[in-house]
């Protein structure tokens, strides 16, 4: 059980750390130095995680079996990202009560950003066909397999946070707001046309 749990907690934590809408996102909060914002956020999109990783674990043999599915994930999330990185770009130089109004709703963002993250399942596919093959995890129980999810959940929690914290460090170097509440965006939209490319080709 604990083992499944550290497993996890270390892969969740390894894994959320390359560029994607999730961190992007809460590397934007720490930069505006919303941080009670992003501690909401990051609980939301974390959680979410947990019902992917266990889809991925469920259904591993069913998404595999059907390659279409998960290119096709390449091409949601390119668009996805594409679309975030505009809108975020656009709110960064106009502000609108709306755009306000998702923005100071950390959770309600992290659940939607969260839902819009289907990579997660590919990724908890193959590390967790690893993870067994190596016989580091043993998912056959109830207990084991939540031990696992809760590792997950709690390894993103925490680099996300670790992620906020110093990104609101860097804010409080560099004094040109304006400029570094663009670096989220420009990224997201250079992911999404990368992402969208390998679905091209």
């Amino acid at each position: 059980m604990m083992q499944a749990f550290i497993v996890a907690f270390a892969f969740s934590f390894i894994g959320s750390i390359p560029p994607g809408t999730i961190n992007l996102t809460i590397l934007q909060l720490g930069l505006e130095k919303k941080i009670a914002t992003a501690w909401k956020f990051a609980f939301a999109a974390s959680l979410m995680e947990y019902p992917y990783a266990w889809i991925a674990v469920k259904f591993a043999n069913l998404i595999l079996s059907n390659p279409a599915i998960v290119k096709n994930m390449h091409l949601i999330s390119g668009l996805v990202m594409i679309g975030l990185g505009a809108a975020n770009l656009y709110t960064a130089t106009r502000t609108t009560s709306l755009a306000v109004r998702f923005s100071n709703s950390g959770f309600r963002k992290g659940i939607v950003l969260g839902i819009l993250n289907p990579l997660a399942i590919p990724y908890w596919i193959a590390m967790t066909a690893y993870f067994k093959t190596q016989q580091w995890i043993d998912l056959s129980s109830d207990l084991n397999l939540h031990s696992y999810l809760l590792g997950v959940f709690l390894g993103a929690f925490l680099i996300l946070v670790v992620i906020a914290y110093l990104a609101n460090r860097l804010a409080d170097i560099f004094t040109h707001s304006k400029l570094l509440k663009k670096i989220p965006g420009v990224t997201l939209l250079a992911l999404g046309l990368y992402s969208m490319i390998q679905w091209f080709l």
